[in-house]
Formats: structure tokens, sequence, C-alpha cells
């Protein structure tokens, strides 16, 4: 990141306090958002997604598995995260690795809830073949190709158009397997069903700079903020998640005001990447 001038700082502080930003964006509007859907042919799912300057791309490959014995009854996902070293100076050496690990970490958070599961935006339940014995894992690999600031965001609606685009190959289990074997099973090459997305949570980041909060912040206006809370939001407009990162407190109120914020900002971009979504899918079809 190019360090600003104090004049640039005073002008980026003061767009926002005014409500007009540098871009001029207001406070809480996003940046134009781009979907394509089946950017990698190999996997069982995928999606590229740009906002502004800011491009990621997510996979989604689905292997049959044992589920947890903790969790019989669900099956597995796994978000990894990749800061390609060119999409960033700050990516370079180590800076790159420590990012990876939080967006992961947040990602994990935002979109599958607790350790028990609760608050999860991704059923796990759906994902179950023979309880107890065999399962759906979903390894979902994420790519920030270009960083211009909010990725999480970025990276949230990547994996959720990546997952409307997973197809998961229907299985037929064959009757007969007893005690701790594993079943004997036929996986189609033809039939596929498609993975239900209507719950999974877009995620709101809330940048505060000075006294206001925007969303969709840019590098340069992330380089003035405080604090800054990702709130994932389903459909139905519950919270999934909830993350921070930056030194400054918030007081509790001022947290009760952004989620109550994030969830109007959410319908929104909900709205506007199922659109993206459903473009890009025709677009494939068509293809």
């Amino acid at each position: 990141m190019v360090g600003l001038s104090l004049g640039e700082k005073n002008f980026i502080q003061g767009g926002i306090a005014q409500d007009l930003r540098s871009d001029g964006r207001k406070r809480l509007t996003y940046r134009p958002v781009s979907v394509e859907t089946g950017v990698i042919p190999q996997a069982n799912g995928s999606a590229r997604v740009r906002m502004g300057a800011t491009d990621v791309i997510s996979s989604v490959k689905a292997e049959l598995g044992k589920p947890s014995s903790l969790q019989p009854d669900k099956g597995k996902v796994s978000i990894y995260v990749d800061c390609s070293p060119t999409a960033a100076p700050m990516f370079e050496g180590r800076g790159g690795d420590e990012l990876s690990t939080d967006l992961s970490v947040a990602l994990q958070c935002c979109l599958l809830g607790g350790k028990s599961g609760a608050g999860a935006g991704i059923d796990l339940s759906s994902l179950i073949v023979v309880e107890g014995k065999m399962c759906w894992g979903l390894y979902i690999d994420c790519l920030v190709v270009s960083s211009d600031g909010n990725l999480l965001d970025a990276l949230g609606a990547a994996i959720k158009a990546a997952l409307s685009n997973t197809g998961i190959p229907r299985v037929l289990v064959a009757a007969g397997a007893s005690g701790d074997e594993q079943p004997e099973v036929d996986i189609s090459d033809e039939e596929f069903l498609q993975f239900d997305t209507s719950d999974v949570p877009v995620i709101v980041t809330l940048t505060k700079v000075g006294r206001h909060y925007i969303v969709d912040a840019t590098s340069e206006e992330e380089s003035q903020m405080s604090s800054a809370v990702s709130i994932s939001v389903n459909r139905k407009g519950h919270i999934c998640g909830l993350t921070k990162r930056g030194g400054a407190g918030l007081d509790p109120s001022i947290v009760l005001d952004m989620i109550s914020v994030a969830k109007h900002v959410s319908e929104q971009l909900m709205n506007k990447l199922d659109s993206e979504i459903a473009a890009a899918e025709a677009v494939e079809d068509d293809s």
C-alpha cells in the first residue's frame, strides 16, 4: 500500500464525513459487482467475482468421506484462501500467508457458524449420504487475484456463486452393509444434484472511518479505519456470523446499529448477486 499524504488522508476522511467518497459513492453503496461461473472446468463448481478492482476466484471440490464421530449426521466443509503475491505488495513474503489464514478463519466463522454448527449458513446435514458412515466433504478453495479492499465480502460472494454452480453427483447406496462396514455406492456420472444456496448468507463488512462507517471499503479507505465488523446475513435476515478486526473497541450500541444497517444493505447485495449469478449461468449454458 502506497503511503498516503496528510492531504489525501483528510480528503478521504472528509468525504466520508460528508457522505461523498473519493470515487463518488455514498457511504452505504457498493462498487459494481460482476460474476462469472464455471471458470474452473475440473471443479464441481466455481465462480469469479469482481467488486471494483478486487478480483477473487472460488472453486468447490466434492469428495466422499466419513463423517466425524462427534457429528455423525453432518457432512464437512473446509475453506482455504490463497493470496496471490501479485495481488498486492503486502502479500509478498509472510504477509500473504498471515492474511490467508485470517480470511479462512473469518469465512469459516461467517459461513459455518460456531463449532456446534449453530448459525451455520451452509446446511451440513444435506451432505450426508449414510448417517455415521458416509458423507460428502466440500473443499472450497479461494484465490485472491487482485486486491483493492473489502476482500471478505468479495470472497463470501464468490463462495455463494461457486456453491450455486456446484453439482454433486447422485449417489445410490447398495443395501446390506452392516456394522462398521462402509456401504457400497454407485456414483452417477450423469445425474447431479444442484447445491441449495438459498440459506447461504452474504457478508457485509462495515468499516469505521472517523465517526462514520462505510461498506465495500477500498484499500485506501481501509488504511484510515479504526475498526471493521463483518456480519453475515442470510435471505431471512438472520445473522449467521460476526467477526471484528482493528484495534479500536466498539460500544455495544454501535455494534447493534451496525447489525441493523448490515441487514438492510445485505438485501441489496443479495438481490444484485442473485441476478448476476443467474445471468452468468445463462451465459455458461449458452456456451
